[in-house]
C-alpha cells in the first residue's frame, strides 16, 4: 500500500515478516521479520526515534543541544536519521575495528564520527561518549540502559508480531541481544500475551556472557563498568557488545528466556550468504548468526510448528568485513567464459566497429575553430591556472578531485559531458581539439599554466615527486592541505588489476 507521510521519521517500524522457504526443514514453518525495511535499514531506527522523543518529552534535550553516543553503527545511523529531521548535532564513538562504510554513512547523513582503539573495545567506545557527553553538557542516549529503547519494541514491533500471528501459535521466537532493547521489549509482550511461546536468545559461540553464567559489574547507575571477564573478539558486529547491557540482564533477571544458544561466526557468514542467493534476502552478518539460532531450533522442533527469528540489518553495513572476503569486484573464470561466450563488447579483442555494432569506426571530427579558441583561453588564464578537462561520471578524474580536495588546491574543472557542454556537442567538439593537440582521446586531462601536463597518472607523479606544487607555486597557486598524501591511494582499485 501506498501512502504520503509528512517526513521519514514516520516511516520507521512495520517491517514484514516473511516466510523462509528453501532454507528451512520441511515440517515446520520459519518466518524472519526483516528490519532492514526500516528507512535507514536496521531495527535501531525504532530505538532512535524512541529515546529521542523520549528525551523530548522529559525536557532532557534541549533545541539545539548536541546528542552523542556510542555505536557499533546501526544505533549512530538510526540516531543520524533522527538528529537530521529534529535538527540536532550529532556526535557518534565508534571503534575503529567497525566497517568503514558504517563510519561514511553517518559522516553523509552530517554526523560527526570519533574512533576509539580497537583493543579498548565496546566499553572503551562507552566511556569515551561519556566523557565527551560530561564535558560538553552534550546529551548521551544511554542505549544500552535507556528504557526507551525497550519500550520501542514494546509498543511497536512486539505488537506487529501479535498481528502477524494473529490467528495462529508462534512457537518460537528467535533473537540476538546487542544492547538489550529488542530482547526485552519483545519478551516481556510475548510473556504476558502469548506465554506459550520459547524465547531463544543466540550470542557467540566464542564470546559466551550470558551462557557463562558469570555476572555483570555494574556502576550506580546501571552501565557496565567495564568489559565482561568472558567477552572474545567475534565476527558479529553489534550482536554482542564486551558487557551484558542493563536491558539485556532485565530481561535475564526476569526469567524471560527459555534457551540460549551459542552461534558458530562462520556459520554465521555462510547463512547471510545463503539467505541471500537461496532467499533474495539481503541482511547482515548478524542476521545470518541469528538464523543459524533459529534453524537449529527448527531442526528440532515439533511438526508444524511457527518459528520468527529476527533479522537486524541489511548486508550493505558488511563490504569491507569478512562476510564479503570471497565477493570479487573482477569478473571470475565463469564470468569471463560467458563473455568469451559472444564475440562482441569483450575486454580481451579490441572492437573493430562502431558501438552500434554495425558501421565503421568514425573518422575524427573536423576541428571546430570556436571549440579551439575556447581551449586556447582556458588553458592561458592566469586566474585559474590548473585546469582540467573531465567527465563528471569518470572515476579517474574524481579521484583526481579527492586529491586536489584533499591537498587543498584549487582547480578549474571543465566537465565536457555537462549540461554546460552538451548543446551543440560542444563537449564532444572540445575533446576532439584535446585530441589533435595531444595525441591522446582519454580523459581527464590536465593542465599547469598552459603546460599539458597529463592524465590522472601523470598528474599524481607530478604530485608525488613535488613537480605540480612547484609549478603551482611559479603559478602563483596558493596550497592549503596536506602535501604528504599518497595520491595513489586515491586512484580505483580496478586500476591495478593485472
Amino acid at each position: 500500500m501506498s501512502a504520503k507521510f509528512d517526513n521519514i521519521l514516520q516511516t520507521i517500524g512495520h517491517t514484514p515478516v516473511v516466510r523462509i522457504n528453501r532454507l528451512a526443514p520441511e515440517g515446520v514453518n520459519l518466518y524472519v521479520k526483516v528490519e532492514s525495511f526500516n528507512p535507514m535499514g536496521s531495527v535501531k531506527d525504532r530505538m532512535a526515534i524512541s529515546c529521542i522523543e523520549r528525551a523530548e518529552k522529559e525536557g532532557k534535550l534541549k533545541p539545539g543541544q548536541t546528542v552523542v553516543e556510542a555505536t557499533s553503527g546501526n544505533t549512530g545511523i538510526g540516531l543520524a536519521m533522527v538528529c537530521a529531521a529534529r535538527g540536532y548535532p550529532l556526535v557518534l564513538v565508534m571503534a575503529e575495528s567497525f566497517s568503514i562504510e558504517r563510519r561514511k554513512i553517518l559522516r553523509f547523513m552530517g554526523a560527526q564520527v570519533v574512533l576509539t582503539p580497537a583493543e579498548m573495545k565496546g566499553s572503551g567506545m562507552l566511556a569515551k561518549a561519556v566523557e565527551l557527553a560530561e564535558s560538553h553538557g552534550w546529551f548521551l542516549v544511554r542505549q544500552f540502559e535507556n528504557e526507551a529503547n525497550a519500550d520501542a519494541h514494546s509498543h511497536g514491533t512486539a505488537e506487529e508480531i501479535l498481528a502477524a500471528f494473529n490467528d495462529e501459535s508462534l512457537d518460537y521466537f528467535v533473537t540476538g541481544y546487542g544492547t538489550g532493547g529488542t530482547l526485552k521489549g519483545v519478551s516481556r509482550v510475548l510473556r504476558k500475551k502469548r506465554p506459550n511461546t520459547r524465547i531463544i536468545v543466540c550470542e557467540p559461540d566464542n564470546s559466551q556472557l550470558l551462557g557463562s553464567g558469570i555476572p555483570q559489574r555494574r556502576l550506580a547507575d546501571g552501565s557496565a563498568a567495564g568489559s565482561h571477564p568472558n567477552f572474545r573478539p567475534h565476527m558479529m558486529q553489534g550482536w554482542t557488545p564486551d558487557f551484558i547491557p542493563k536491558l539485556t540482564e532485565d530481561a535475564v533477571m526476569q526469567d524471560w528466556i527459555d534457551e540460549i544458544l551459542p552461534i558458530d561466526g562462520n556459520q554465521a557468514l555462510e547463512m547471510a550468504r545463503k539467505l541471500a542467493r537461496l532467499e533474495g534476502i539481503f541482511s547482515g552478518t548478524s542476521g545470518g548468526a541469528t538464523l543459524s539460532g533459529a534453524l537449529q531450533v527448527a531442526g528440532s522442533a515439533a511438526a508444524g510448528s511457527n518459528i520468527l527469528c529476527m533479522l537486524p540489518d541489511t548486508g550493505e553495513r558488511y563490504l569491507s568485513t569478512p562476510l564479503f572476503d570471497s565477493i570479487g569486484a573482477e569478473m571470475n573464470e565463469e564470468e569471463t567464459e560467458i563473455s568469451q561466450s559472444t564475440p562482441g563488447y569483450r575486454f580481451d579483442v579490441k572492437p573493430a566497429v562502431s558501438p552500434s555494432g554495425s558501421e565503421p569506426v568514425s573518422p575524427a571530427p573536423a576541428i571546430d575553430p570556436a571549440a579551439a579558441a575556447f581551449v586556447d583561453q582556458v588553458v592561458a588564464d592566469a586566474n585559474e591556472p590548473l585546469v582540467m578537462f573531465a567527465l563528471q561520471w569518470c572515476e579517474f578524474c574524481w579521484a583526481l578531485r579527492k586529491l586536489f580536495a584533499a591537498a587543498g588546491i584549487p582547480y578549474r574543472s571543465i566537465d565536457l559531458d555537462s549540461v554546460e557542454y552538451q548543446h551543440d556537442d560542444q563537449g564532444g567538439k572540445i575533446r576532439a581539439v584535446l585530441d589533435q593537440r595531444i595525441g591522446s582521446p582519454t580523459i581527464p586531462q590536465v593542465f599547469v599554466a598552459g603546460r599539458h601536463l597529463g592524465g590522472a597518472t601523470e598528474t599524481f607523479e607530478a604530485f608525488e615527486k613535488g613537480d605540480l606544487l612547484q609549478w603551482l607555486e611559479k603559478a602563483g597557486v596558493q596550497v592549503t592541505g596536506d602535501v604528504d598524501i599518497d595520491p595513489s591511494s586515491m586512484l580505483p582499485g580496478w586500476l591495478h588489476k593485472r
